[in-house]
């Protein structure tokens, strides 16, 4: 039996309303008995699925926010503070520097979410990164095309990408002038596009040289700024572009234990450059013949559902590990369950409205096949990357081998029909 907190300690999550992770991060706490504080933007998303308080308020206003925090803890002290995702991480960051609790510095979070801070973090500390320039959005584009690989840092092939979106939406590869002027006009309409939901605007986009290679995603926690790798996902699909759309995520990897080490010093070389040290990382990155190359690092557990296909100590979910570490007990000894797991990322074939799906029973009548989660309602609309914020949904794969893993997601996906209507 797990050991049963105190009902005094009392955790504040950070859910925004969007965000998929609500239950599993819920259960997580009621499993360890701690009181649970619901923040998010709405409360009538909050109030029925949290038993005791919710608090409201905007994220991206974190000063009024924290204050309001602060506040409330005066009256109801807070033991840790948890944030579930990219818009919330500044927040946890800020709340918990203001209540004195375990935290990043502000400004490693600050540079997690800013790509091209990101970027210039960490070449001023001296780790390797790709070369990169930030451009206005009302730059012209045929301007920058043609100076590209004489007058710029960056050269063909290259990637665009916003500053602040996550999920690879918005982020596009060009190998040619031409290629370059169509991915920049179609990123800068977007970010045009979001302009009345962005507070501050969106200014910029990064232009960075591509790195070719094998791609992954690392999960891990700091401990005392030190990495503890959680899981190391492998990407069996290519990632070349244009778009970079994520389908499949296997673990354990099939990558040799010396590429897995590298991995893991190049991910603790990042944190460590940018003075972070405690609490949930998601990382990813590319390996190739010269090495390691970090791609992104997040101050946060990985995005969407796709935490279900962790698994530590005698079934613990990541969620509940993450809690763990936040209010001080040990998580130094866990880990990941042996058996192989994966999880589908859904991609969408063409924009429209979601009419119907068909073939769920059947996709589950696959061996291996553990959930087969739509997440997309019908009657809903779906937009295909770059511009697309959301998958279809997601397939969850176990099995002995992480090869019968990627083979039971495949053929699950292959069952499915998605009828998406103009």
């Amino acid at each position: 039996m797990p050991h049963q907190l105190s009902e005094k300690t009392r955790v504040l999550l950070l859910l925004p309303t969007r965000t998929y992770r609500a239950t599993d991060f819920l259960e997580a706490a009621l499993k360890l008995n701690v009181e649970v504080v619901v923040a998010s933007e709405e409360a009538a998303t909050t109030a029925d699925i949290s038993p005791r308080h919710t608090l409201v308020f905007d994220f991206s206003a974190p000063t009024a926010a924290t204050q309001a925090i602060v506040e409330f803890a005066e009256t109801y002290p807070i033991a840790a503070i948890v944030g579930v995702d990219d818009d919330t991480t500044l927040l946890a960051t800020a709340a918990s520097e203001a209540l004195g609790l375990p935290h990043n510095p502000v400004d490693s979070a600050k540079a997690t979410r800013n790509k091209y801070l990101l970027r210039d973090t960490l070449a001023t500390n001296g780790v390797s990164v790709p070369a990169f320039q930030r451009f206005s959005i009302r730059d012209d584009a045929a301007e920058i095309a043609a100076k590209l690989g004489t007058d710029t840092q960056v050269g063909f092939p290259c990637i665009i990408k916003p500053l602040s979106l996550s999920a690879s939406r918005g982020v596009i590869r060009a190998d040619t002038p031409a290629e370059f002027i169509e991915a920049f006009q179609r990123t800068t309409k977007l970010l045009h596009a979001l302009q009345e939901s962005t507070d501050p605007p969106v200014e910029y986009l990064l232009v960075e040289d591509y790195i070719p290679g094998i791609e992954v995603a690392l999960e891990g926690i700091l401990l005392d700024g030190g990495l503890k790798t959680l899981a190391l996902f492998d990407k069996p699909d290519p990632l070349e572009g244009p778009f970079f759309e994520e389908t499949l995520y296997v673990t354990p990897s099939r990558l040799s234990m010396g590429v897995q080490e590298a991995l893991h010093r190049a991910t603790a070389e990042a944190a460590d450059a940018l003075g972070l040290r405690h609490g949930p990382i998601h990382a990813e990155l590319r390996y190739n013949d010269k090495g390691a190359h970090l791609i992104e690092i997040a101050a946060r557990t990985i995005g969407g559902l796709c935490a279900r296909t962790l698994r530590f100590g005698t079934g613990m979910s990541l969620e509940e590990l993450v809690i763990r570490h936040a209010i001080g007990q040990q998580v130094e000894e866990l880990q990941r369950e042996q058996q192989a797991a994966g999880v589908m990322m859904i991609p969408v074939p063409k924009a429209g409205i979601l009419g119907e799906v068909r073939g769920r029973t059947a996709a589950y009548c696959v061996d291996g096949i553990v959930e087969v989660n739509i997440t997309i309602p019908i009657g809903g609309e779906v937009v295909p990357l770059p511009e697309g914020a959301r998958y279809l949904g997601f397939i969850f794969a176990r099995a002995e081998t992480p090869e019968a893993v990627e083979s039971a997601l495949r053929e699950a996906h292959q069952r499915l029909e998605f009828v998406i209507l103009a």
